[in-house]
Parts: C-alpha cells; sequence; structure tokens
C-alpha cells in the first residue's frame, strides 16, 4: 500500500526555517553564556543528577521564567497589531521588572537587545523598525523575539513551542558543562520535557499579563549567591 505524501507550503517552511535560525544556538545573543541559576544549583547539588535536573527544570518551566517568557512573548507578538504603539514598551518594562536579580536581569536584556539588533540587521522590516523605535533602552528576551515575530507576520503556536524548546535546550547545555550529567542523559530530559512544553506553550497564547507570576524561590536566592560564587564559568 503506497504511502502518503504530504507536503508543506513553502511560506510555512520558511517560516519554520526562520524559527529555527532565531532560536539556534549560533544566533548571536550570547545565550551559552548564561546558566540561569543551574550554575549555583550544580555547586550546591541541587542539580547533580538527570533526575535532579529533570525536577529543576520542570519548576523552572511551569512555575518559573519560562511561562512567564511565553506568555510575555505572546503578548509581544500581538503588539504588532494594536492600536497604541506604546503598548511593546509597557510590555518590555513589566518583563524587565520581573526580573529577580541583577544577573537575570542582565541575562534577559542583553540577549533582548542583541536579538533585535541581529534581527533588524538581517530581517529587516518597516514594521520591526517601527517596535524597535519603542525600544530605545534595554529590551527583554522575550519581547525582543515575539516583537520579531509578530513584526513578519509569524503564527503564534509555533513560535511559543520553539521559544520554550530553545529555552530547555540551552539550560541541559549549560548543565552538561556545569553539573555531572552526560550528553545521554540531557537528550532524555529534553524528551522528557516535550510534552510539558507543548501544553505549557498552549496555556501562555491564551492568557493575559495578570496570569503572570513565578514560585521558584530558590533559584532566585541562586542567582543572587551566584554573584558572589567563588569559582564559575557562566554570567548568571
Amino acid at each position: 500500500m503506497a504511502g502518503t505524501i504530504t507536503t508543506t507550503p513553502m511560506g510555512e517552511s520558511l517560516e519554520a526555517l526562520r524559527l529555527m535560525a532565531w532560536l539556534s544556538p549560533g544566533y548571536p545573543v550570547g545565550a551559552y553564556a548564561y546558566s540561569h541559576g543551574l550554575e549555583w544549583a550544580a555547586e550546591t547539588g541541587d542539580v547533580r543528577d538527570e533526575a535532579s535536573l529533570a525536577a529543576w527544570l520542570a519548576d523552572v518551566c511551569a512555575h518559573g521564567a519560562l511561562r512567564n517568557d511565553l506568555i510575555l512573548a505572546a503578548h509581544a507578538q500581538r503588539a504588532v497589531s494594536s492600536a497604541e504603539p506604546a503598548r511593546i514598551a509597557a510590555i518590555n518594562d513589566l518583563a524587565l521588572a520581573l526580573a529577580p536579580s541583577r544577573e537575570l536581569h542582565l541575562e534577559t536584556s542583553q540577549q533582548g537587545r542583541s536579538f533585535l539588533d541581529a534581527t533588524l540587521g538581517a530581517w529587516p522590516c518597516e514594521a520591526l523598525t517601527a517596535l524597535a523605535a519603542q525600544l530605545s533602552g534595554p529590551v527583554a528576551y522575550p519581547v525582543a523575539v515575539g516583537a520579531a515575530a509578530g513584526a513578519h507576520g509569524m503564527a503564534l503556536p509555533p513560535l511559543l513551542a520553539a521559544y520554550g524548546l530553545a529555552f530547555v535546550q540551552n539550560l541541559v547545555s549549560a548543565a552538561l558543562r556545569a553539573a555531572p550529567v552526560g550528553q545521554a542523559a540531557g537528550t532524555r530530559v529534553i524528551a522528557a520535557l516535550i510534552p510539558r512544553l507543548t501544553r505549557l506553550a498552549e496555556a501562555a497564547g491564551a492568557v493575559d499579563l495578570d496570569a503572570i507570576g513565578s514560585a521558584t524561590f530558590r533559584l532566585d536566592l541562586g542567582s543572587f549567591r551566584h554573584e558572589t560564587q567563588y569559582s564559575r564559568i557562566f554570567r548568571s
């Protein structure tokens, strides 16, 4: 029996490739320099093997920064069609204010500014230029990604799913360097989290900004302690 061959419209293929390029480790945002508290967690033994890494990341996804990032990215994506030009600036101010420490503020703002500048240079468009004019100072990373996606007319569901996967992949990469976790274990952690990321992305795209909130107190405290950690290789 002959198999069924499905084809993807060229526009969808281009959008998928653009997302892969924007969220790849090679995009010049400096993501490799940040561990989002994982280096401190490895130092203290909170993350010490595959199981503890999976549990740590599951909490960061569901109760920490990732859920908030996805909500912020969704609202930034929609801000392109907003009748209020300053709305993107208000979303960005909120995103930056949510950072609980200097290091985590640096993590999101440095990557956000780098992402926006790189995307304006490589994928310029009138809508993104107009949005960038409202973001002259520090830019939160999810806001920059969401704004760029909205300016280029990219669909929200794949954007949020891809952002979530890239977030987890970057932290697993950090764990491979900071904790006694191997590549095979890291790959299993990513695979196990993908269903959770899918549900999280779907939910985050359907809520308002009042739904933002986090409960990762130990990670937040760890980000403060990382500032004075004796030996470290990451900036957060």
